[in-house]
């Protein structure tokens, strides 16, 4: 009898430990997420409080005296009469007659907060309406970013506040009388790179994105598939398919930075392609993004039953129509979500492009696949370095749109793998 409570209370003691030790390790698995959650929530918390004001942008609104003999200018339509004008002093007077007590005296100071593609702004106003030389109009400009950088940033430490007093005084006088104004940045989304950071926009690097997504596109998801089908379906298994086999799983792990490199000695070296294009830089994203289609469209290739075969042969069917007509429409929902989420991967890459020169500096906005351009994460990584601060709100709300992309891909292939799976 004591033999048997003996051996009872070593088998409680024995469960005692066992739901200890589970207790302890779901505490460990609450205590990841919980790190994970808050180390996401640092991050998006980070980046959101500084790219928010990159969204913002600030503008003053003046009366400005399109005098010609201020501007030297009798003729606006006369291409050398615009290159020779002097389209800084109407807005230099208009400012002064703004700010209370100021003189022609102040007249640098006040230059200082005019935004220096102000100018030509008004150029370009005057070139499309030539009657309104001699008269007086309302226009609205964009400030100097010193002055966006004030009214977004004041007090805050992580921002030099490059205004003298007088400078700020005169500020926040204009904003208190809503001469100068703050509302959304569509210059932000409407323009490209710019050296003035409030010039400076993502349009181009987002052209430059769909561009070299395209390409990559239509090159990776039908090699990336037709490489499956054949491996999974036809080839035949030996020492060379699992060579294969092998090699493709290897190049899935391979740093980007690898494929940066094939590139540029494939195809700008030896090839000769021209560098910082969207065709040049979907074609090393190709290469980089094809591993990961081949693998996840023969994982979806491998969930189809082996009854769906058979049956199709058992009536008659080849091989390729066993595969075309039966196993490729049931696997084509797994295939386009491994081909999203490899997709959603390029789109953030960013070493593999640099070093096929889709790092320099683009104004324009790409019209072709051939034309000069960068993409987002590298007009992100050109932001983060520039040693202007005002850059910072740029290249953190450049981040913010570039997550949307990214989170929306990822949702995207989510929404199709639940929409269109099947069960068996």
């Amino acid at each position: 009898m004591t033999d048997q409570r003996s051996q009872a209370e070593i088998v409680r003691q024995s469960l005692k430990r066992r739901y200890r030790k589970e207790r302890r390790f779901r505490a460990y698995g609450i205590m990841a997420i919980a790190i994970a959650l808050g180390a996401l929530l640092i991050l998006f918390t980070d980046i959101i409080g500084k790219g928010y004001t990159g969204f913002v942008k600030t503008t003053i609104t003046m009366d400005v005296q399109l005098d010609g003999e201020m501007m030297y200018l009798d003729d606006p339509t006369d291409e050398r009469q615009i290159k020779m004008a002097d389209f800084v002093e109407p807005l230099v007077q208009a400012l002064i007659k703004e700010i209370p007590g100021a003189t022609e005296d102040d007249r640098k100071q006040v230059r200082e907060l005019i935004n220096p593609y102000a100018s030509v702004t008004l150029r370009d106003a005057l070139k499309a309406n030539p009657e309104w030389l001699g008269t007086t109009q309302t226009m609205t400009f964009l400030t100097h970013t010193d002055v966006d950088v004030y009214v977004k940033h004041a007090g805050d430490d992580a921002y030099s506040i490059k205004l003298n007093d007088q400078q700020k005084a005169w500020v926040d006088d204009l904003l208190e009388r809503d001469v100068i104004e703050t509302s959304f940045n569509d210059v932000f989304f409407s323009g490209g790179d710019s050296r003035d950071p409030s010039k400076a926009g993502i349009l181009g690097a987002i052209v430059g994105s769909l561009l070299t997504m395209f390409v990559t596109l239509i090159l990776s998801f039908p090699i990336g598939v037709a490489a499956a089908i054949y491996l999974e379906e036809f080839a035949p298994q030996n020492k060379f398919t699992d060579f294969i086999e092998v090699n493709i799983n290897n190049l899935a792990a391979v740093p980007s930075i690898i494929f940066g490199l094939l590139g540029l000695a494939v195809f700008i070296n030896l090839f000769g392609m021209p560098r910082s294009v969207p065709v040049v830089g979907g074609l090393v994203l190709t290469l980089m993004t094809l591993p990961t289609i081949i693998i996840s469209s023969r994982a979806a290739i491998k969930s189809v039953p082996p009854s769906i075969r058979e049956a199709a042969e058992g009536i008659g069917a080849s091989k390729m129509q066993v595969v075309l007509h039966h196993v490729l429409p049931l696997a084509m929902p797994g295939m386009l979500t491994g081909s999203i989420i490899g997709m959603a991967q390029a789109l953030g890459e960013t070493a593999p492009l640099l070093l096929i020169g889709m790092v320099a500096f683009i104004v324009d906005v790409p019209d072709g696949f051939f034309d000069s351009a960068t993409v987002l994460p590298v007009q992100v990584f050109l932001w983060a370095g520039s040693p202007e601060l005002a850059f910072i709100e740029r290249a953190s709300a450049a981040i913010m749109v570039l997550l949307a992309f990214l989170i929306s891909m990822n949702a995207l292939a989510i929404w199709m793998r639940k929409r269109l799976e099947r069960r068996w």
